[in-house]
């Protein structure tokens, strides 16, 4: 019995920019079964595909086999008849020089159900992203897009030059840059000015993003073979004039500076989008994994025993979560913290747990344990204290806590683990000097770190969150190149803006 076809979805993923794709393109995207997308597309949208999708990339020119138009077809029709949903990923807009008719042909021949998803094309996202607007109530009152690059096909020039060299508005080019000595010859033929303004903007919206302003008659000399490689769009008109005041895009303070994160993917998400609003291209590579607890029996019993304890110290977000879930799993709720002081050892730890409706009784002013310890030892003679800790770290806190006679109890509330395998890619980034700043946010992942790249990181500058930190990373022979001032992420962030002279 043949199975009831799949569905599929003809989706825009704008210019390149994840964030840039559409709520319903990203939902439509996360069912499919099959994803087939343009080299455009990926690989930050990607992330937005469900674990165990099949994914297939048509292609990037210049590098390995580009998919033809009948294999993406066949694919797309062979996949929706097995009753899997598929999602045809497309940079930009479908419906704009995306050869999406030609897969409705096919589609529809083949009886199958679709739906088309728009997206932001790239004449706009261009323009937005380039500080300029294709159309002007002075000067642009139209606009019009055009390719550069006709189907080979064609037994003659279907392009009419001589109304496009009229237009009184703004002409939009894509597919330009191979062919830019022909549309631009031809519009000069046809009596568009010389000197008519052009802004070329390549790989709109990505952290590499460049823009080159030009006239028409120098258009054939920027993009000549081996100077710009696509994608590019042409933005042609007197729109395409602009001052450096409405470069608001490559204007940020990191644009250009590519950072590693090292942190567990599960805490990098904030600081990650913070340096992207900054203008940085960020690349991740976790140092280490953070797992459930080694011994989930004793974190249990002390979950069950916290209301017995005068003080409960946590010394990351990650016990607070993981040791108030167990707190949870015994069916308790916050009420059995009710007469504990709870301490947490930096800014980070006391969110985590304000996230849980607690306040933290005491955070120290310098985030590391001797201070916490410091802070905590005048109040804690005598007194029961608990410490939630990770599987690994210094003894300074409780060997200090009990000098001052504190009755202390361990309790491991996770697993923390190195990476031992290194992401490819990023070794090759380090190698070739691609990587500007390497964030070290504690001493663990600086020891992981330096294990999996040892050599490489000399061509990228180490961002320590401590002088502890930056004390490890000089034992292990990679000195810190910068060294925050307040011991959290945003001081990180802080620090590399003030190293780039951004801040």
């Amino acid at each position: 019995m043949n199975p009831q076809p799949g569905k599929v979805y003809l989706i825009g993923a704008g210019p390149g920019d994840p964030d840039l794709l559409t709520v319903r393109g990203r939902d439509r995207l996360a069912r499919a079964d099959v994803v087939l997308y343009d080299y455009l597309a990926g690989p930050r949208v990607l992330e937005w595909t469900r674990p165990g999708a099949e994914l297939y990339c048509l292609g990037r020119h210049g590098q390995g086999k580009l998919w033809k138009q009948p294999d993406i077809n066949a694919k797309m029709v062979e996949a929706a008849l097995a009753g899997r949903t598929v999602a045809r990923l497309k940079g930009g807009d479908p419906s704009v020089f995306g050869r999406m008719a030609e897969e409705l042909d096919a589609l529809t021949a083949a009886g199958l159900e679709f739906e088309i998803v728009p997206g932001i094309t790239a004449a706009a996202a261009s323009g937005a992203y380039a500080g300029v607007t294709i159309t002007d109530r002075d000067q642009a009152s139209c606009v019009t897009f055009m390719t550069g690059h006709e189907q080979p096909e064609k037994q003659e020039e279907t392009l009419d030059y001589a109304a496009l060299a009229r237009l009184p508005g703004t002409l939009v080019v894509y597919m330009g840059v191979t062919t830019a000595q022909q549309w631009s010859s031809r519009l000069l033929e046809h009596g568009k000015p010389a000197d008519t303004p052009v802004l070329l903007v390549r790989r709109c919206s990505l952290p590499d993003q460049q823009a080159f302003e030009c006239r028409l008659d120098e258009v054939a000399t920027v993009l000549a073979p081996g100077k710009v490689r696509p994608p590019v769009v042409a933005i042609v008109g007197p729109v395409a004039r602009r001052g450096e005041a409405m470069e608001w895009f490559s204007g940020r303070p990191l644009f250009g500076q590519t950072v590693l994160v090292t942190r567990p993917r599960h805490q990098a998400g904030e600081m990650v989008d913070r340096l992207r609003e900054l203008g940085a291209e960020v690349l991740q590579q976790p140092a280490i994994k953070i797992g459930p607890a080694p011994d989930p029996a004793a974190l249990e019993d002390a979950a069950a025993r916290c209301g017995e304890f005068d003080w409960i110290a946590f010394s990351s977000s990650n016990g607070v979560n993981n040791f108030l879930e167990a707190v949870y799993a015994t069916g308790a709720d916050a009420r059995r913290l009710g007469g504990v002081r709870l301490a947490a050892i930096g800014p980070a730890t006391a969110m985590a747990l304000a996230d849980h409706r607690l306040r933290a009784d005491l955070c120290p002013e310098e985030y590391r344990a001797e201070a916490l310890a410091d802070a905590m030892a005048p109040q804690c003679q005598g007194k029961r204290v608990l410490l939630v800790r990770a599987s690994r770290g210094r003894e300074v806190l409780a060997e200090q806590l009990s000098a001052a006679g504190a009755e202390v109890q361990q309790v491991v509330a996770y697993e923390s683990s190195d990476v031992t395998t290194p992401d490819a890619d990023i070794a090759e980034a380090l190698a070739a000097g691609r990587v500007q700043w390497t964030t070290v946010t504690s001493s663990a992942i600086a020891r992981s770190l330096v294990g999996l790249y040892g050599d490489q990181l000399s061509g990228t500058s180490l961002v320590a969150i401590s002088p502890l930190t930056a004390g490890v990373l000089e034992e292990l022979g990679r000195p810190a190149d910068v060294v925050a001032r307040e011991y959290t992420a945003e001081g990180v962030i802080a620090a590399i803006l003030q190293a780039a002279g951004g801040a």
